[in-house]
């Protein structure tokens, strides 16, 4: 396969390119010419207005539905999606059921998706069927091709069971998640704990919810020396936690909402349950935090936090409704609306090389894994450029800037051309 990209400007920081108007010439998945003008022949030629190349895309934190919960989001849809919004690599959530905890489970999600332009980078359950009580086979799980280990949304009970696990995949250089959410702390909370939930008279989520689990686990980090992801935060609190855990040498790495970014408790005073999400959307002062520490470094990386959840169960009562938003569809041009094109690049492509995940340069020879996108044009997100099949999403609405037109990952390419 013959792919030519013409004109098309270059956001690549590590290249020699970077800011340069190209033409690109990619022969079954590799980069074979870069060049000003190229006058040859191609099985496709995508020659599109404002063409921009960078890197990639890659979400660390994604959801969809199979297995269990197909009528959420397929593989196979929830794919297509990723590489129409620009995304090359995502890391699945095991919130499926079953759980992804065993060998044949890894592996099976990764044969069906083979042939997608997207890659399938999966995070297993760390105990045996996400129960909390026995860690799962680990080493036979990553043999199967898993990349992290963390029981979806939920603290360890039982902190043992994270210590014998960070010091056990020290051996195969694993890496650990851990998620910050102690349910019992949040006991039916439906939004941030705070002046806004008290008007609403809606039972608060306080940020200890998130804070102590992250203490705990950062110390057992440092008593360990392991290595630790924290998928999100959502609170200042958290970001000086993860901030004075980095400063002592500890090898952590966390996450942040896109929505944290943008929005805060305020969004839910029409009781939209398009907002109602895990972690909860918190104060000004907490997002401030968070934005202070994505731009410091002292959070490694972004994601859409995309989660589907299917009508019966969102489209429902504040209180009754399932918590969670999809997101990859409208990651870049809402970010794009808040900071500058160059940081936006830096946000979608952090984090591979965290799970091991291979990062191709820009160069001649190189594999191509490349987001296609133009920054400019401004508009709105409305329901109708949600490709996910569950519509529960609280970008709709949104002011975005630019647009996605697709992504080329090896030999597969996806458009997203209307």
């Amino acid at each position: 396969m013959k792919i030519l990209l013409k004109n098309a400007t270059i956001i690549n920081e590590k290249s020699s390119f970077h800011n340069q108007k190209l033409d690109v010439f990619v022969v079954d998945g590799v980069l074979t010419q870069i060049e000003t003008t190229l006058q040859i022949e191609a099985d496709q030629i995508i020659d599109l207005k404002d063409l921009h190349l960078s890197s990639g895309w890659f979400d660390p934190c994604v959801s969809f539905g199979e297995p269990g919960f197909e009528e959420r989001e397929t593989l196979e849809n929830g794919l297509l999606t990723a590489a129409k919004s620009g995304f090359t690599h995502i890391l699945l959530n095991p919130n499926t059921d079953p759980v992804i905890s065993s060998h044949a489970d890894v592996s099976h999600l990764l044969k069906a998706a083979e042939s997608s332009t997207t890659a399938l980078h999966i995070s297993a359950a760390l105990s045996e069927q996400g129960k909390g009580r026995q860690m799962a086979s680990l080493f036979d799980l990553h043999k199967a091709g898993a990349r992290a280990f963390g029981d979806f949304n939920t603290a360890f009970k039982n902190p043992n069971l994270l210590r014998i696990a960070l010091d056990y995949v020290q051996s195969f250089e694993a890496i650990i998640q851990a998620y910050p959410v102690d349910l019992e702390l949040i006991h039916s909370g439906q939004m941030h704990e705070g002046a806004v939930s008290t008007n609403l008279g809606l039972k608060g989520i306080p940020e200890v919810a998130e804070t102590v689990p992250l203490a705990r686990d950062l110390q057992l980090l440092e008593y360990t020396q392991g290595k630790l992801h924290i998928p999100y935060i959502s609170c200042a609190s958290s970001v000086q936690l993860i901030r004075d855990a980095k400063k002592k040498g500890l090898n952590v790495s966390c996450g942040v909402g896109i929505s944290h970014l943008l929005y805060t408790e305020q969004e839910l005073i029409d009781f939209n349950p398009d907002f109602k999400i895990q972690p909860p959307l918190r104060n000004t002062e907490d997002q401030k935090a968070l934005r202070e520490g994505l731009l410091d470094g002292t959070i490694d990386m972004v994601s859409s936090l995309h989660l589907p959840v299917n009508p019966e169960i969102k489209n429902l009562d504040f209180v009754e409704s399932e918590m969670g938003s999809v997101g990859l569809e409208a990651a870049f041009q809402v970010l794009q609306n808040h900071f500058p094109l160059a940081k936006v690049i830096s946000f979608l492509t952090r984090g591979k090389k965290r799970f091991g995940i291979q990062e191709h340069p820009f160069e001649v020879g190189a594999q191509a894994d490349l987001a296609l996108f133009t920054p400019h044009g401004s508009g709105i997100f409305e329901e109708k450029h949600i490709l996910s099949s569950s519509k529960n999403c609280m970008f709709v609405g949104t002011p975005t800037r630019g647009s996605v037109y697709g992504c080329i990952r090896g030999e597969h390419f996806q458009m997203n051309l209307k």
